[in-house]
């Protein structure tokens, strides 16, 4: 991911993965349905740490940092497993 606006659109994905409201998520979290919502929209642009991770906790995510470049393609690993 290399937006906000994936960011969003992952956390949304998952959210919706798990059954759950934007407004369960958010009063579990600490925040507000509407800054949520906003975020996962990519209109969240004060939007910050503490609040991103504590959506992450609630939906069971977590956050992994690495190099740009380093994630690879879902086909590049299907192709590295295939090699193996």
């Amino acid at each position: 991911m290399q937006t906000l606006q994936e960011l969003g659109a992952a956390v949304a994905e998952r959210r919706k993965a798990l059954n759950l409201r934007q407004q369960v998520v958010a009063e579990q979290a600490g925040l507000t349905p509407e800054s949520l919502s906003r975020f996962e929209r990519g209109r969240g642009a004060e939007f910050g740490a503490r609040k991103l991770l504590a959506v992450l906790a609630v939906l069971g995510m977590e956050l992994d940092i690495i190099p740009t470049g380093q994630a690879g393609t879902l086909d590049e690993l299907r192709r590295e497993r295939n090699q193996a």
